[in-house]
């Protein structure tokens, strides 16, 4: 049987996460004590995601999507099927969403484009999972739907703030003043315990990215 790191705990809820495919794109599961929970940015390696899923006794109600750059979309199809759960994406998206497979293709990588998304996702919805409870914020600028997801401590920010960085702004759509507006009006602004699940690389706080991160400071 595969093990898995322990969940952070923030409070009552509990977060796992698992790097994916050749980019290491960070998926996150999230739960609160009640087991019900939800599963984000499932990129690549959808086998070691479902066994994770099985291994943490969680219940997913849908998987729900920061953004849809290919790295953080490559397993949807097979876990949509496989979990039987709705997908949760904003409309902005939806574009960069059908074009994954094309993307993929650029760097060599094999990609399973998944159907259209179930649902749109609009800034300052609700996700509701049990007694989990997370809050989406609208941050785009590395994607023009980019959103994040407010949990009790804890953020799930996609690829905007990470630590010592930020998201890129090269790629179509991005858009670096209006990406740095909204970290500084959506993310500055949590308390600075607030732990940071960005899209790559180690988790952070909002604390620490505000007193040293050399492209927020």
């Amino acid at each position: 049987m595969t093990r898995f790191p322990a969940p952070f705990t923030h409070g009552a809820a509990r977060v796992w996460t698992l790097p994916t495919g050749p980019l290491q794109e960070n998926a996150v599961l999230v739960a609160g004590p009640q087991h019900e929970g939800f599963l984000i940015d499932p990129g690549d390696d959808a086998g070691r995601l479902q066994a994770l899923v099985e291994a943490s006794g969680v219940t997913v109600r849908a998987i729900l999507l920061t953004h849809a750059h290919f790295d953080h979309i490559g397993a949807v199809q097979p876990l949509r099927e496989a979990l039987g759960v709705p997908v949760y994406l904003h409309p902005a998206d939806l574009p960069l969403y059908r074009l994954g497979a094309a993307s993929a293709a650029r760097w060599n990588l094999p990609f399973t484009q998944p159907a259209d998304p179930d649902h749109e996702i609009a800034p300052g919805q609700t996700f509701q999972a049990g007694d989990l409870t997370l809050h989406t914020r609208f941050l785009p600028g590395h994607a023009p739907g980019h959103v994040v997801f407010l949990g009790e401590g804890f953020v799930v920010a996609g690829d905007t703030l990470f630590q010592g960085g930020i998201g890129r702004t090269d790629l179509p759509g991005g858009h670096g003043p209006q990406l740095l507006q909204g970290i500084h009006e959506q993310l500055l602004t949590l308390p600075d315990d607030t732990a940071v699940y960005p899209g790559h690389g180690p988790r952070t706080t909002i604390g620490a990215e505000r007193r040293t991160n050399p492209f927020v400071r």
